[in-house]
């Protein structure tokens, strides 16, 4: 019985495939080579596109945490060189000047708390430091601490 209706199941079909239309197979588009290079440069310029955007929403994610975490805030840093430069530092009340070199950091100097340096103290109240001996320039102060 079930070869019966297996033979009936396939005249069915043979018959359903000769009443079905047509359709001749059609070659496939393919784009040319200024199609395929338009479509490698633009998705290639969307996925730059979403990296950017990615790289500039965690900048932004970083810098609105506020406050510096510990009471630790670099106010200003110069360069000195290729790897080395001078870092000014606030930690809580007094202000650190740190030398950063590869593999050492060095205090400077340590500014007390409430102190001006002559320059904030010249644009505080309007006068000129006073005329005494200058102090020593902060690139002999640095050579100095560096041992040079």
């Amino acid at each position: 019985m079930t070869a019966w209706l297996s033979i009936v199941g396939a005249c069915q079909l043979a018959c359903a495939a000769d009443n079905a239309p047509f359709a001749a197979a059609t070659a496939p588009v393919l784009p040319g080579p200024v199609g395929g290079t338009l479509r490698v440069a633009l998705s290639m310029i969307l996925v730059l596109g979403a990296l950017l955007a990615t790289a500039w929403i965690a900048r932004r994610m970083r810098g609105a945490s506020g406050s510096p975490s510990g009471g630790l805030e670099v106010l200003s840093q110069v360069s000195l060189g290729a790897r080395e430069r001078a870092v000014l530092i606030r930690v809580g009340e007094r202000q650190l000047l740190v030398g950063v070199a590869p593999g050492s950091v060095r205090t400077l100097h340590v500014l007390r708390a409430g102190s001006n340096t002559p320059a904030c103290a010249a644009a505080s109240d309007g006068a000129l430091p006073s005329a005494g001996p200058s102090p020593p320039s902060f690139k002999a102060l640095l050579l100095k601490s560096l041992g040079k």
